[in-house]
């Protein structure tokens, strides 16, 4: 299993960006005196994104995902988002819904044996990152067969009349009406009969973000698309994501062959 930190030049986002990959390496087998890993092996791939105020060491840093990844022969990209939310700012060159929904996946497609099948590429993330993971999941539910959602900021919309102090949005009630908003994501797709993914979504029951949480749960139930739900006594913190992540890899259909 090989740790990279790659580098390179975002044109969504006019300025070089920085990313972690969890790429399985072809594993020596001292008995057969061969790798265990065809050349032409194309991984399964999950998009992994942090939370407000982190960036793409948090998974690696505070989880067990290197370990658990190989032990899947998983694919793991970690980008980092700032404190975007993962959509397009109304402020130039932060077009992160692009660089998540789009560029991000095909240019490690480009630098790394990734399947450029659906139904093996994954998208998750962690508050914020569970918003954003959600919100572009659905978005480009073409791209990503599995949503993953834990603990996610999805109360962002829930006050509109509220000022906007983090400066994502023009006017947050009109933002809201619009595709940026998950719940009018969620009607756009089966509006437009896109392919659905299915979701997983978590949240501690101390976590002052359960409410909002078991709302989206419930929507998305309410209009027959399959929600996977899980919970524990935790707050919003390491502890909780740490156990989540290994049951989203359980989760997963890392087992078919690509």
């Amino acid at each position: 299993m090989a740790l990279i930190q790659v580098n390179y030049s975002s044109k969504a986002l006019f300025r070089t960006v920085p990313m972690n990959v969890i790429l399985p390496a072809d594993r020596f087998d001292a008995d057969t005196d061969r790798y265990l890993n065809g050349k032409e092996r194309k991984y399964k791939t999950l998009y992994l994104l942090h939370g407000l105020l982190g960036n793409y060491t948090d998974w690696v840093s505070q989880t067990r995902i290197q370990k658990w990844a190989e032990e899947r022969n998983l694919a793991v990209v970690m980008p980092s988002g700032d404190n975007s939310f993962y959509f397009k700012s109304r402020t130039p060159w932060n077009d992160y819904e692009t660089f998540i929904g789009e560029e991000l996946v095909e240019i490690t497609r480009r630098m790394f044996p990734l399947s450029e099948k659906r139904e093996d590429t994954f998208i998750a993330g962690l508050s914020m990152g569970g918003f954003g993971a959600l919100r572009n999941g659905i978005v480009y539910s073409g791209t990503f067969s599995h949503v993953i959602g834990l603990s996610s900021a999805l109360h962002i919309f829930e006050d509109t009349s509220e000022e906007d102090n983090n400066g994502l949005f023009d006017n947050k009630k009109a933002a809201s009406e619009t595709n940026m908003n998950p719940w009018v994501a969620v009607e756009e797709m089966l509006a437009e009969q896109r392919r659905i993914p299915k979701f997983y979504m978590a949240c501690g029951t101390r976590d002052d973000l359960l409410p909002s949480n078991m709302a989206f749960r419930d929507f998305l139930r309410s209009k027959g698309i399959e929600v996977t739900w899980d919970e524990g006594d935790y707050r919003h913190d390491w502890d909780f994501w740490d156990l989540q992540i290994k049951k989203v890899l359980d989760w997963l259909p890392l087992e078919e062959e690509s």
